[in-house]
């Protein structure tokens, strides 16, 4: 798998002009018009990663984007992230003249509170089919920041340039994170079914008694059944209700917990291998953090005589 280390060593390897600023570039695809361009050295469907973090809105005319396992069409425009070393695959096609490319290298960005705070955005961890859409409003913030960029890149480069591009950098993705919040809430029946078909699987396990073998399920696990991201999945459900992935399942084996031990003759032990903990210790904290008492206090108290 080719790995690229420079912003330049990628727009060589795909065809697209070098950059003006060796450690960061936002170009229009509208500025490439008209640029006669080199040919593409990737092969169809070769995997590469590079060690930069890279923000595109873009529509592709044909072919797809392999993100990972996803494919993700183009057509309609979408704004997609991606992190350092995050495998990505091309799997041909052109691209359209709506749109934009910035990418920017981690080395950037590191000292800086951006550098030190990115890791919270955590759309650079989603999938392609996780894209944010954005509107037409939306997209002329968006593009008005990356317009600011990309004519830093081009001024003479000063004591003030890093400064002012890793502030521009800061404001778009704070943005990102803003309109993502906002899809997630117009994706309200999206989101609703996705909280429930996490209780489903959930469910199905507690019910199948494969908890006790399995242990509890991981985010990683739910993510995978539903197919979508850990962080999109965990994202998603704060935004929904409040809790992160975890901590919903969490409470969700903590409201089982209170039905088990209250049955006849269910230990505290009991309840926590059946539930999937390897160590009742580490439920009955879990357990006492949630409610406000111990397992055992909960059955002296609510245990019908």
């Amino acid at each position: 798998m080719k790995h690229f280390k420079s912003i330049e060593s990628v727009t060589k390897e795909v065809g697209m002009p070098a950059p003006a600023h060796p450690m960061i570039m936002a170009i229009s695809f509208n500025d490439l018009e008209g640029i006669e361009m080199q040919p593409c050295n990737l092969a169809v469907n070769e995997a590469f990663s590079t060690d930069c973090y890279t923000i595109a809105l873009k529509e592709v005319q044909e072919g797809e984007l392999k993100y990972g396992r996803t494919k993700y069409d183009f057509s309609n425009g979408a704004m997609m992230f991606t992190s350092p070393r995050q495998v990505l695959e091309w799997s041909g096609g052109s691209i359209a003249s709506k749109g934009f490319f910035l990418a920017f290298h981690e080395d950037f960005v590191r000292g800086t509170d951006l550098g030190n705070n990115i890791k919270k955005y955590g759309f650079f961890s989603y999938s392609a089919n996780e894209a944010l859409h954005l509107s037409a409003r939306e997209e002329q913030t968006i593009n008005a920041l990356v317009k600011s960029i990309q004519e830093e890149t081009y001024n003479n480069q000063d004591e003030f340039s890093r400064e002012i591009m890793v502030s521009h950098l800061e404001t778009l993705l704070k943005y990102s994170d803003r309109f993502y919040k906002r899809q997630f809430l117009h994706r309200k029946e999206f989101s609703s079914d996705l909280s429930s078909q996490v209780d489903d699987i959930l469910r199905r396990h507690f019910e199948q008694n494969t908890l006790r073998e399995g242990g509890v399920p991981s985010i990683e696990l739910l993510a995978e059944e539903l197919n979508v991201t850990a962080r999109y999945l965990s994202d998603s459900l704060k935004v929904e209700t409040g809790k992160t992935a975890l901590e919903y399942i969490h409470l969700y084996l903590i409201d089982e917990a209170k039905n088990l031990l209250l049955q006849p003759n269910v230990s505290v032990a009991d309840t926590a291998y059946e539930l999937g903990f390897e160590y009742p210790h580490y439920f009955s904290r879990l357990f006492k953090k949630k409610v406000g008492m111990s397992p055992s206090a909960y059955q002296k108290q609510y245990a019908v005589n």
